[in-house]
């Protein structure tokens, strides 16, 4: 079974002899190889280099099944070794078992701890993604990064002048009017006012590094694989072309998930601990795509206002189906009632915010998955 048909769930590579777990680091990687028929093992230290493990792994009993931890190594191993027709699982760091007692941690006894779930079948794995996917989140994620960067800039420039006593009170801020404004500006020390320049132009480039990922996004959004998914998903209030697209990259192959289950994927479900009789629920358990779900939280505050359909929502649902537009308005009319529920029960916003976007995540994989 390839990699990159499981995503987390128990996993196991039919019919091999010998099962090999790698600890993967940028420098080295420790190798165990578990064989199965005679319970013999086979330990080496090797290099990063994909040839050398590759000659290694044939060397050993076949057929060969390997694992290896979910990391900052990335994928381009489990993708070599399937290349190569090598059963390659990339598990889960967080989903692997571990004895209670055990307090001793080496890469060594890493290897061999991924060698024996593997043999036992017992390896939760996550999707492989494709290396073109891999490409387009990468583009989402340095916008990401672009958008945190550009708070930050916009932060320092606003808190310093405010240490000294100047506010901006003529509308609201980083319009064009404000920007002007912030140019005006001239304070009387001049190492504040250098303090003061230097921060508005790391903003100032900020603020184009993200208009230009903004437009390349939006092109790739257009012309790619995901632009029918970034369609029908468009039909949702607050779900505009780069959300769309985010999502659709993040989460990747709808098709695995289902309504019920992208709200426990997406991390949107809430944690609990029952035990007898007894039943305690907390807040969400925020695990999986951290991406995705911040996305569809900011995307949950838009159904909170009256559902009022705008001109630029009008243009987007010109582009899909009916079939997508029926369903779109269908959950736009949904999400916003709860939201008037919530409100109702002087819920605190931001907890039935978090309510409201799990719900949208299941809006959004009945669309994504909808055949036009």
């Amino acid at each position: 079974m390839a990699a990159r048909e499981i995503h987390c769930e128990e996993a196991v590579v039919i019919g091999q002899r010998t099962s090999v777990g790698l600890d993967v680091h940028a420098r080295s990687v420790a190798a165990c190889g578990l064989d199965g028929q005679t319970g013999e093992l086979f330990e080496r230290r090797l290099t990063p280099d994909h040839g050398e493990l590759l000659a290694w792994l044939g060397s050993l009993p076949g057929p060969v099944a390997v694992a290896y931890e979910a990391g900052p190594t990335g994928f381009g191993l489990a993708r070599f070794l399937a290349g190569h027709q090598v059963g390659c699982l990339v598990a889960a760091p967080s989903k692997l078992q571990r004895p209670a007692g055990d307090r001793v941690k080496t890469d060594v006894r890493d290897a061999r701890h991924l060698a024996r779930l593997l043999h036992l079948g017992e390896i939760v794995a996550v999707a492989v993604p494709s290396a073109e996917r891999e490409a387009a989140r990468d583009l989402v994620r340095a916008r990401e990064d672009a958008r945190r960067d550009l708070m930050s800039a916009r932060h320092r420039v606003s808190k310093l002048l405010l240490r000294h006593g100047i506010v901006y009170y003529s509308g609201r801020p980083w319009t064009c009017r404000h920007d002007h404004w912030l140019r005006s500006q001239r304070l009387p020390q001049s190492g504040t006012q250098l303090a003061f320049d230097t921060a508005y132009d790391a903003m100032i480039a900020t603020l184009g590094r993200r208009d230009r990922l903004d437009e390349v996004v939006t092109t790739m959004a257009a012309d790619s694989e995901y632009a029918p998914v970034v369609t029908r998903l468009g039909c949702l209030r607050g779900v505009s072309t780069l959300t769309a697209f985010g999502l659709a990259v993040e989460v990747g192959e709808w098709e695995r998930l289902s309504g019920r289950t992208i709200g426990a994927f997406l991390g949107l479900v809430p944690s609990e601990y029952s035990s007898g009789a007894s039943r305690s629920r907390g807040p969400i358990t925020k695990t999986g795509n951290g991406h995705a779900r911040r996305l569809l939280i900011e995307a949950a505050w838009h159904h909170r206002k009256p559902y009022r359909p705008s001109l630029v929502m009008a243009r987007r649902w010109e582009k899909a189906s009916p079939a997508a537009r029926e369903r779109g308005k269908r959950g736009n009319l949904r999400l916003h009632a709860r939201w008037e529920v919530f409100d109702a029960r002087q819920k605190r916003a931001v907890v039935a915010n978090t309510a409201i976007a799990r719900e949208l995540a299941g809006w959004c994989w009945s669309l994504a998955v909808l055949e036009d």
